[in-house]
């Protein structure tokens, strides 16, 4: 990727600061919610103990018996299932328990926010750090060549339903699920951890021994959450300091259940930023692997019609990701519906934050799309209620 590739990038996604690639990591542990810690780079840290954990489920054939152990366990408020191995029931007994930092009025008013706004965070998450994970290499291969890849649509909702889940009223309430669904990705990081450097196929084209390292969570997070800020503020979404900053907090809190070490984990959105600019956007690029997966996301809505053409889904991707990451991935243009999103959408927000007192033309099909993206990706067009999570024993088959 050229320098003015990664500059335009940096200012299409909203990120400043943007620099070129760096040899060493050099974020700051002072600006982390720990407010120290060794700066070891993240690219080297994975999660040891749950890591050694999974991998002894694998190798004695005990996928099984997890799994059908784990599938009632769906709500925060419920003890964690019997029926599992005993040092991954005391894992889970430890994992599951709420960081001291944590700040339950901070997550309550997250769910508020979450609640208030759901209608951009759902293109947000969907659209925009949807496709531009397809453009993060590391994590396009991860997803392609493990279990999942092998049907790319299922994989895509329980991503989507992920966010859905975080971004539920009572995420983190006894009520909630969302600790239980992070707890159960973290059990799935760590087999694909286990099963990919067996995979020809990953290893292939893979940059990395060992996927999914804290670094790589940590992008991923910056392509959802810390985009997302971006965007709102970018779109001029109404936002109290107070919002903004319980809208980080309910993703600090997540991202330490996913097992990312809290010496990595931004304690404000300046340092969030900060550490998007070095570790996201100079590694964004096409892959097949990436090109395959964005044409099952943006093929997803078309099963759901609601009046959303594929032109109109295209320039959106455009208007939130830029040229750049629209031209890599071949979306053709559809310029009608280009014009109408740069004119329509701000009058689209303006009139739901009450800045506009007659609805604006257009604003249904606005509406309409919204719509239209929630059912498509929310467990493929059915409940979103629970995001049907299990561990894998087996790879993606070679094609």
């Amino acid at each position: 990727m050229s320098r003015r590739s990664v500059l335009t990038l940096g200012a299409a996604l909203g990120l400043a600061g943007v620099a070129l690639p760096r040899a060493a990591w050099s974020w700051s542990p002072v600006g982390s919610v720990l407010g120290s810690g060794a700066g070891t780079d993240p690219q080297w840290v994975w999660d040891d103990e749950i890591d050694r954990i999974m991998a002894t489920v694998i190798d004695s054939g005990q996928v099984p018996a997890v799994n059908g152990a784990l599938a009632s366990w769906v709500d925060n408020g419920q003890p964690v299932p019997a029926g599992l191995p005993a040092d991954l029931a005391g894992f889970l007994q430890r994992s599951t328990a709420m960081p001291a930092w944590a700040d339950m009025a901070k997550l309550r008013r997250a769910a508020d926010f979450n609640r208030r706004k759901d209608t951009y965070l759902f293109l947000i998450y969907g659209l925009g750090g949807g496709i531009m994970s397809t453009v993060i290499p590391r994590e396009a291969k991860s997803v392609y060549w493990s279990k999942g890849g092998a049907d790319m649509q299922d994989r895509a909702a329980k991503t989507f339903t992920f966010g859905y889940d975080l971004s539920d009223i009572d995420a983190f309430e006894r009520t909630g699920q969302f600790t239980v669904t992070s707890n159960k990705t973290r059990l799935v990081h760590a087999a694909v951890r286990h099963l990919l450097p067996r995979s020809p196929y990953w290893k292939a084209v893979a940059d990395e021994t060992i996927p999914i390292s804290n670094q790589d969570i940590l992008v991923t997070f910056h392509s959802t959450g810390t985009f997302a800020h971006k965007k709102l503020k970018e779109w001029k979404v109404p936002m109290s300091a107070a919002d903004e900053d319980a809208f980080l907090h309910a993703w600090q809190v997540a991202l330490h259940f996913l097992g990312v070490r809290d010496e990595y984990i931004p304690a404000t959105w300046a340092a969030a930023h900060s550490q998007a600019a070095q570790i996201l956007t100079p590694k964004l690029a096409w892959t097949p692997e990436g090109q395959d997966l964005a044409e099952v996301l943006l093929g997803l809505t078309a099963q759901v019609d609601l009046g959303v053409t594929r032109g109109f889904l295209n320039e959106f991707v455009r208007y939130q990701l830029g040229n750049d990451i629209g031209d890599w991935l071949g979306l053709k243009r559809d310029y009608v519906s280009a014009a109408t999103i740069r004119t329509g959408w701000p009058a689209y927000i303006a009139f739901r934050e009450g800045l506009l007192p007659i609805a604006p033309i257009g604003f249904y099909m606005f509406d309409q799309f919204v719509r239209a993206l929630a059912m498509a990706f929310l467990n493929r067009g059915g409940s979103g209620t629970t995001t049907p999570i299990t561990i894998p024993d087996i790879n993606r088959p070679g094609l």
